[in-house]
């Protein structure tokens, strides 16, 4: 019987379900001494949680560093508190001018445009895979045309991708799941070069303004941002491109495939979507820091305690979403989940992850209808607060 959460074991990510509702069941407020926090499973208390910063409090809280040796601290100097004064790990009113500043890029008519480049790439990438026959599809068709998006919407010159791409899956890495002490110095070099580069992005962009987000933050540097909230925002948008968007994709057509669901058809895309974000999530969860004592549910969790918000667990209540491990690929409700947040940290990228998800969906069943899964075992990547997969070989 599983006591704990275990980030080294394979069912952390992959089936923690029984789990879970275990825990929503007899103790919804969880001590996890291996988190080092409280975690809340049910979906009324996250999404309260998340609606209540005044007591769960965001500043700190994506800088899960607790993991890393003193060597690597030492390593990482001042960036060891990287994400300080990103939009998701600040409290109003830092927030809200942060905020206020991002979403001047995600204005509905620059959102529709990215939308035409999405499906471009799409369409240029099967081009060339389709003839094969076969492919992973976490390698070969699930990352690349997110990469390319992402890489055009920052300013990431095309011959720089794979530069960053990797560098940004090491600084995930370092952060947000589990290293040997000697892999997390390695890390940590990776990581500090990486900073660097979108460092010198930044200032190349304050010389030379160009028509890319970059351009646009750098330009209300000292009126409203300061370089490290620009250099943050940046890096962390690159993350959620290169990273969050593509396994929720991934996570996406392995569900469809499995649930014989494949291919799509177009009316129920948006839904299935959904009910793929709610069921295999790419996040699983946000931490928060405890500002005051919070009784809930029979117990205190303490001031300062740090508390996961297990939106993974949330997405799974019974009491939101009946018969929860079911996929239901036309749940009325499939959009209620809260891998996106809520409240003022709903994620402000939310409606570009949503139509990635879309147009590459609609996409890939137009043009691979016969796509279907090799066999072989399904495994994923170890992790704090993110589902992904290592691989998914496919054939059409």
């Amino acid at each position: 019987m599983i006591e704990d959460f275990d980030v080294s074991s394979d069912w952390h990510v992959a089936a923690p379900y029984d789990f879970l509702t275990r825990l929503r069941r007899e103790r919804p407020v969880f001590p996890s001494e291996h988190l080092g926090a409280y975690v809340l499973t049910r979906y009324a208390d996250v999404r309260a949680a998340y609606g209540d910063p005044r007591r769960f409090s965001s500043e700190g809280s994506l800088t899960i560093s607790r993991s890393l040796t003193q060597r690597t601290r030492d390593r990482l100097g001042e960036h060891g508190s990287f994400l300080s004064s990103f939009v998701a790990n600040v409290d109003p009113p830092d927030h809200t001018r942060l905020r206020r500043s991002v979403s001047r890029a995600f204005t509905p008519r620059a959102v529709a445009a990215l939308e035409r480049r999405f499906r471009q790439l799409n369409e240029d990438l099967l081009d060339r895979v389709e003839p094969r026959g076969s492919a992973d599809f976490v390698a070969d068709l699930g990352h690349e045309p997110s990469i390319k998006l992402t890489a055009r919407f920052i300013g990431v010159p095309e011959a720089d991708e794979d530069f960053v791409q990797a560098h940004v899956k090491d600084w995930f890495q370092l952060f947000l799941s589990p290293q040997s002490p000697e892999r997390q110095l390695d890390l940590a070099d990776s990581f500090l070069t990486y900073l660097d580069y979108v460092d010198r992005l930044v200032a190349a962009r304050a010389k030379e303004p160009r028509d890319d987000f970059t351009s646009l933050m750098t330009a209300l540097i000292g009126d409203e941002l300061s370089h490290r909230e620009v250099v943050e925002l940046i890096s962390t948008i690159l993350l959620g491109g290169n990273d969050t968007v593509p396994n929720q994709l991934g996570n996406t057509v392995l569900r469809l495939l499995r649930e014989d669901c494949w291919p799509v058809p177009p009316a129920l895309i948006p839904n299935a979507a959904e009910e793929c974000m709610r069921i295999d999530g790419a996040s699983l969860g946000s931490f928060r820091y405890a500002r005051t004592d919070i009784p809930l549910h029979g117990r205190v969790i303490p001031a300062g305690s740090l508390v996961l918000l297990s939106t993974d667990s949330a997405a799974h209540d019974e009491t939101v979403f009946p018969d929860p491990e079911r996929f239901l690929i036309d749940r009325p409700n499939a959009d209620a989940h809260l891998v996106f947040g809520y409240g003022i940290h709903f994620c402000v990228g939310a409606a570009l992850a949503r139509l990635q998800l879309r147009t590459a969906l609609t996409t890939l069943t137009h043009r691979l209808p016969a796509l279907r899964l090799v066999p072989g075992p399904i495994t994923y990547r170890k992790s704090l607060v993110g589902r992904g997969l290592t691989t998914l070989p496919v054939e059409w």
